[in-house]
């Protein structure tokens, strides 16, 4: 299974992000969307998961969490748009795979036999930092991951 990652579009979806995402199981959004519409294109290309921002607001944005529970394929993954809402001994509810935003670094990280993953910004560019997206690939429980910069 494949889930596609973005992040931090800031009302902005690039066309070789969409083409990236096109194949997906899923999608999972990891916050920072600012715009309904980035969601609706997403959810054209698969089923979409995404959590509320600090930059997510208005009606729209009211209907996301700020944290979701996902179970594919034998795997459990967390998503929260800023890993520092998790604390300093973060509490994974029993997920092995954590995807975050925010910071717009993307980034593959594992901690305690847990995978972090940030997928980076796919949005406008910040600073000097790339623009990316990623993906999960879960296969009988075990979930690796790739980003991809463009």
């Amino acid at each position: 299974m494949r889930i596609g990652l973005v992040s931090d579009t800031h009302d902005l979806l690039r066309p070789e992000v969409l083409d990236y995402l096109r194949g997906s199981d899923h999608i999972v959004h990891a916050g920072d969307v600012c715009g309904e519409a980035v969601l609706q294109e997403l959810a054209r290309i698969a089923p979409l998961t995404a959590v509320r921002g600090n930059n997510d607001r208005g009606a729209w944005a009211q209907r996301l969490r700020e944290q979701e529970l996902l179970r594919f394929g034998g795997a459990t993954i967390l998503v929260v748009h800023d890993i520092a809402d998790l604390g300093r001994a973060p509490d994974t509810g029993g997920a092995a795979t954590v995807v975050t935003g925010h910071s717009h670094k993307p980034r593959v990280e594992e901690r305690d036999g847990v995978l972090y993953v940030n997928p980076g910004s796919a949005g406008p560019r910040r600073f000097k930092l790339p623009i990316s997206a990623g993906e999960l690939i879960v296969e009988r429980g075990r979930v690796t991951a790739k980003l991809v910069l463009f």
